[in-house]
This record gives structure tokens, C-alpha cells and sequence, in this order.
């Protein structure tokens, strides 16, 4: 557990948001280039592609897509051109709309023939995580992977990636990339990153907007009920890592101090 605390941002709208997360995301990958040569992130699906669009596709793109490594922080086991797919919305929220001067993006998809409801997801979550090693350590360490930057949503219930409130999945130590077969959200059958991998990150961030959040954003930064949240998790381990960037509707009542 982190001894910091996240950071929240609350701006009145969402061209504020927008604007505030481009600047981030690009100090983000400003740091990475400097470190690696490359700009590793995770994110995950929601709305999230379309306020990433907004972010950094507007008057003046900046990004240097071309090198991107982008993996994804859930997928749902279903077909990559299925309407539930995460990557989907991914290539048609964002991906799709990359000027082609700024250079294409590396996407870590899942293995679409083991991306059946029908199947046992844990062959799924297993080929990720083997991906995830051949990018980050190499096929026979266990070192964490270090995200440079995972961007990720806030379900009204406080779930984030495909951690769920009072999941056993909370609890994982070991794996990197987990299978979940009883999403309460549909489709049942996911694979996710799990804790250890999310606060391992250089930096995470998270985007929540609008006043069907207030409630859940209450809980998550001002009551100690909702301590064991699986987003009041990734604040309690990474700490400072952690920036939520929100509209003023969904922090609405919301106690915890801003900036």
C-alpha cells in the first residue's frame, strides 16, 4: 500500500477534461520516449476511446503514435469485430481516426480463436499474460510489467478493468492477466489485469464524468466503506501514481480535497 495520495481533477466540462488529460498523457509519453524509446499503456473501454479522440486528436495532434505500444486493460472473450470487444471500440472510437503523418500505433489484441463465450477464459488471460512478457521481461521472468501510463474508467459500482466489488480476483497475487467467468456485467466470460499489474505502473489514470459517478465517487474518496472498491484499491496502492480526471458533475458533494 501506497503512503501518497491520488490526485483528483475536476473540471466544468468536458472540453476542459479533454484538454487537461492531452497535456498529461503527453507528459506521459515525453517521459517514456526519454526512458525507452517507446510509450507502453494499457487502457481499457467505456467511453474512454472517445474522450482519448477528443484528447488527442483535435486541431493539433502531437502524439508520436508510431510508437505506441498499446495493450488493453480488459477484453471481453468475444470476436475482435464483436460490438462487446473493447479493441473494437478502441479502432473505431480512436484508432481509426489517427492521421496517418502521425504514425500507427503497436495493438496488443487478444487471441480472437480462444474469444468464445463458450470457452474457458483462462487460455485467454494465459496468452495475454505470455504477450505481456515477450514486451516487457522476457518469457522467463516474473518481474512486474511497468506500464508507462494505464488509462482507465470507473463503473458506477466502483469496478475498474474487470475487477469487480468483492470478487475473489481482488485477492490475486501471481497472475499479471486474469480470467473472470462471472462478470455481473455482460458477457460474463473476461480477462483483466489485475491489482499488482495496475499499481505497478509508472502512472495511472482514471476518467469519470458525469452525475451517475457522484455516488460511487463519494464512497471511493470520502467513506470508509468503500475502502475495498476495487478503484479505492488502485488509489491505496499506487497512491500518488494516480491522477482521476472528472467533470464537475461527478464529484458533485465529494469531500476529498482537489489537484
Amino acid at each position: 500500500m501506497s503512503n501518497t495520495q491520488p490526485h483528483l481533477y475536476t473540471f466544468p466540462g468536458k472540453a476542459e477534461l479533454a484538454e487537461n488529460l492531452r497535456q498529461y498523457i503527453l507528459k506521459a509519453e515525453t517521459a517514456a520516449l526519454a526512458r525507452h524509446d517507446t510509450f507502453r499503456l494499457a487502457v481499457s473501454g467505456g467511453s474512454l476511446p472517445v474522450i482519448l479522440a477528443e484528447a488527442l486528436l483535435g486541431d493539433s495532434p502531437a502524439s508520436q503514435f508510431g510508437k505506441w505500444d498499446i495493450f488493453f486493460a480488459d477484453e471481453r472473450a468475444v470476436p475482435l469485430d464483436h460490438a462487446d470487444s473493447n479493441y473494437y471500440l478502441l479502432k473505431e472510437e480512436f484508432l481509426n481516426k489517427i492521421p496517418t503523418e502521425l504514425g500507427t500505433p503497436s495493438v496488443h489484441p487478444i487471441a480472437e480463436k480462444h474469444a468464445n463465450q463458450d470457452d474457458d477464459p483462462k487460455q485467454l488471460a494465459d496468452l495475454y499474460q505470455a504477450d505481456l512478457k515477450r514486451t516487457f521481461t522476457g518469457e522467463g521472468s516474473d518481474t512486474l510489467p511497468a506500464f508507462d501510463l494505464i488509462l482507465l474508467g470507473c463503473g458506477p459500482d466502483g469496478h475498474t478493468c474487470s475487477l469487480f466489488p468483492g470478487h475473489g480476483l481482488l485477492n490475486e497475487k501471481t497472475a499479471w492477466v486474469a480470467a473472470i467467468s462471472d462478470s455481473p456485467k455482460p458477457p460474463p466470460k473476461r480477462i483483466t489485469l489485475t491489482l499488482p499489474v495496475v499499481a505497478a505502473a509508472a502512472q495511472i489514470a482514471f476518467v469519470a464524468t458525469g452525475g451517475g459517478k457522484k455516488e460511487i465517487m463519494r464512497d471511493i474518496f470520502d467513506s470508509e466503506d468503500g475502502r475495498g472498491l476495487p478503484s479505492a484499491l488502485v488509489n491505496q496502492a499506487a497512491g500518488d501514481k494516480v491522477s482521476w480526471f472528472t467533470d464537475s458533475p461527478a464529484t458533485e458533494g465529494v469531500a476529498y480535497s482537489r489537484g
